[in-house]
């Protein structure tokens, strides 16, 4: 019976892939990828040639058993997301479950998560914090920005540009205006940015802006 491992990928800045990471990429006799495609230039760029197969939240119900029968005949399986580490907010909860009860060693490497550098570098507590990841789209978004309102921690959230003037609306009907909070976007990349203010300011800020990249929103603890 094999091992799986959980390898955390560079969320934008290539470099900060560990040693420990690419020789695993190297060592493992199959790589599970979000998108291969994605994970096929990260393997080209530091020269790894390895078996990629296709593993994403549209079919990981589907996926799971076989997956877990690899290990059980011996294949030394590790799974990527496209940045990050897995399970965080993408795919692996399920495969790690199974792995768990079937009796297979699971092992995660320390690496890459996005809403760590953003938390830190808001300037708000970290002692206690919340991370929240997604809200709902639609149903139940609400319900949830009212349970969270009241929570005594410094929440941290995952956003998509198109909807990010959207929630800090949100936010601040639902948080207060006042309340202070910080956007981090294209965090490693060359146009990584940190914008702090009230939630009121970032909500004016953002406006009329054209955004990109992915998104970690920090808010201030009551």
């Amino acid at each position: 019976m094999s091992k799986l491992t959980l390898v955390p990928t560079p969320i934008g800045n290539l470099e900060d892939i560990t040693l420990r990471a690419l020789r695993v990429l190297r060592e493992a006799g199959l790589i599970l990828a979000e998108d291969t495609r994605t994970t096929g230039k990260l393997l080209k760029h530091f020269d790894i040639q390895n078996r990629l197969q296709s593993y994403h939240i549209h079919n990981e119900h589907q996926s799971v058993q076989k997956v877990v029968d690899m290990l059980v005949a011996g294949t030394e399986i590790a799974l990527v997301s496209d940045a990050g580490t897995p399970g965080i907010s993408d795919p692996g909860f399920l495969l790690v479950r199974a792995c768990i009860e079937n009796n297979i060693e699971v092992e995660c490497l320390p690496g890459a998560t996005a809403f760590v550098p953003a938390l830190v570098k808001s300037g708000f507590p970290t002692d206690r914090f919340f991370f929240e990841g997604f809200l709902p789209h639609k149903k139940g978004r609400q319900t949830r920005l009212k349970a969270l309102a009241g929570l005594p921690y410094t929440l941290v959230f995952y956003e998509s540009p198109h909807r990010l003037v959207k929630t800090l609306e949100q936010f601040a009907r639902y948080f207060g205006n006042e309340r202070k909070a910080s956007v981090s976007r294209e965090l490693t990349k060359i146009h990584e940015e940190t914008v702090r203010g009230t939630l009121e300011e970032l909500t004016t800020f953002y406006k009329d802006k054209k955004i990109k990249g992915e998104i970690v929103i920090v808010v201030d603890r009551p």
